[in-house]
């Protein structure tokens, strides 16, 4: 009887420490809408936004399509079709453009962010992947091919410059005034660090487990670089000059977007096993786990928006779930 208490006991602290880890994960991630993609068939890629007039900009990879959603009124307000596997997607504010990256075929085609109407393109060798911009610089990066990161002059939508990589990259992260960028090379098992005034790598940090090195976020002011690998599903923050790892722990699987979020020093993570995982940063090289929210089963693609303070996932279609955006306010302890 004594041992059958012990057990009640610990299984009582468990249930105890799993309410009270939803009820603070509800505390800092609130569900503020869902709103359907009802034509979006397949697996969905990477979002961008305009946050000033709140539409987001959805690349819908296995519908073929670029789905504008109004944030405000919960509704999409267009759709660019005709697509080849988009995956990256950029909100270009200097020139009111949004670049869209076909994996397909390689074509970073540009469009009238407000009529959706095409206004030029470029095309790389194959498989446009992510994106990032410079607005300071007016320049565009795209990641693409077996191994390459493609630079754009948003102005005139030419490309001005390529950095060689050994492997197709994943996610990556630019500081421009520290003339580097850190870049996600999974199919060597790698970490890369280019010079972007040489537009080459100038460091290496390997690792042969953990491995699949998808999604990465950056923290200027702390000097760090923050990786989610999947094999096994692990988080790891490293020093961003010296590559040293300074934490690690398990985290959610299948993920495919972090984010580090400097007000709130936290970390967010979206995967496809349904959870987002958000760590705190406790000290100098510790980041405590102190939320695990439920969302849906393959949301594993997301956009943190800081100035809104909103967390965008995008989930699939599932069995009788139709494809959503859902619109997540993210709060402060």
């Amino acid at each position: 009887m004594k041992h059958y208490r012990v057990i009640l006991l610990f299984v009582a602290l468990g249930c105890f420490n799993s309410c009270q880890g939803q009820e603070s994960g509800k505390q800092l991630l609130a569900l503020q809408k869902e709103i359907a993609l009802a034509n979006v068939k397949g697996r969905i890629d990477h979002i961008d936004i305009n946050p000033k007039d709140q539409i987001a900009y959805i690349a819908a990879l296995g519908n073929n399509t670029l789905e504008a959603v109004d944030l405000k009124s919960g509704k999409v307000t267009g759709s660019i079709t005709g697509l080849d596997e988009p995956q990256g997607v950029a909100y270009i504010a200097n020139h009111q453009e949004i670049l869209v990256a076909n994996g397909g075929t390689g074509e970073c085609g540009f469009y009238n962010a407000l009529t959706l109407k095409k206004t030029g393109s470029i095309k790389l060798v194959d498989d446009a992947d992510d994106v990032r911009y410079d607005a300071e610089a007016d320049k565009i990066y795209v990641g693409y091919g077996s191994g390459g990161i493609a630079i754009i002059d948003a102005a005139t939508h030419k490309q001005v410059g390529d950095i060689a990589l050994p492997a197709h990259p994943e996610s990556f992260q630019l500081d421009a005034k520290a003339g580097k960028l850190w870049v996600n090379l999974p199919g060597s098992n790698m970490v890369g660090v280019a010079d972007l005034k040489q537009l080459k790598l100038i460091a290496k940090w390997s690792e042969l487990l953990p491995r699949a090195n998808f999604p990465m976020a950056y923290d200027e002011a702390g000097h760090r670089i923050i990786v989610g690998y999947r094999v096994p599903a692990k988080l790891v923050v490293y020093d961003s000059e010296t590559g040293k790892e300074i934490f690690s722990a398990p985290m959610v699987g299948d993920a495919d977007d972090l984010y580090w979020d400097q007000s709130g020093k936290k970390i967010l993570v979206s995967g496809g096993s349904g959870e987002v995982n958000i760590f705190k940063q406790s000290g100098d090289t510790v980041y405590k786990q102190i939320a695990n929210i439920k969302t849906r089963s393959g949301a594993r693609t997301s956009l943190f928006v800081p100035e809104l303070h909103l967390l965008l996932i995008a989930a699939r279609e599932n069995g009788d779930q139709k494809a959503a955006l859902l619109v997540y306010k993210v709060n402060s302890l």
